[in-house]
């Protein structure tokens, strides 16, 4: 083999073990992906009685479907849920105020721009309703199949309750 060609494929497989391991470093942060909370985020003092959903068959010919949850503090202090993500644009959530009144939707981060923060005290002792919307034409006729998706609330200290949906989605 010619020096210069044996000089060139050293450093292409060198190229390719620093795109490697770049790739790999990337992926040991802490950064949120898809609206989900990082790893080292703690459970929320606020309680949901049922976070599971599955809708089982829905047809896209249908429409959305939607469920409602129910979040509670239990303590004796107030708690100001910061945050509401989904993990899919397909989903959107909603806040149902003790009054009636809703907040929302909140989806997921990037797409349509930033999610307005919910910034909805909870006080000692009540509940709010979770109202979550799943559009199962979101995807078009390649979101067909099992879907599972996830919505985070995020207190204002940085806990995490998390709410499940799935479905099998037809045409």
């Amino acid at each position: 083999m010619k020096p210069k060609t044996l000089t060139i494929s050293a450093l292409f497989v060198l190229l390719i073990i620093g795109l490697l391991a770049w790739g790999n470093a990337a992926k040991g942060g802490t950064a949120s992906v898809q609206g989900t909370p990082p790893a080292s985020a703690s459970a929320s003092a606020l309680v949901a009685p049922l976070a599971f959903h599955d809708f089982g068959t829905i047809s896209m010919k249908n429409g959305n479907v939607s469920k409602e949850f129910t979040v509670t503090n239990p303590t004796s202090e107030d708690i100001t849920v910061k945050t509401v993500l989904t993990s899919c644009m397909c989903t959107n959530a909603f806040i149902v105020g003790a009054d009636g009144s809703v907040k929302g939707p909140f989806g997921m981060p990037g797409h349509g721009g930033a999610v307005a923060p919910a910034n909805e005290t909870i006080a000692a002792g009540e509940s709010r309703i979770i109202r979550v919307v799943y559009d199962p034409n979101a995807h078009g006729p390649a979101g067909v199949g099992r879907v599972d998706r996830f919505i985070t609330l995020t207190d204002d200290s940085g806990r995490t309750l998390e709410y499940e949906i799935k479905a099998n989605v037809t045409p």
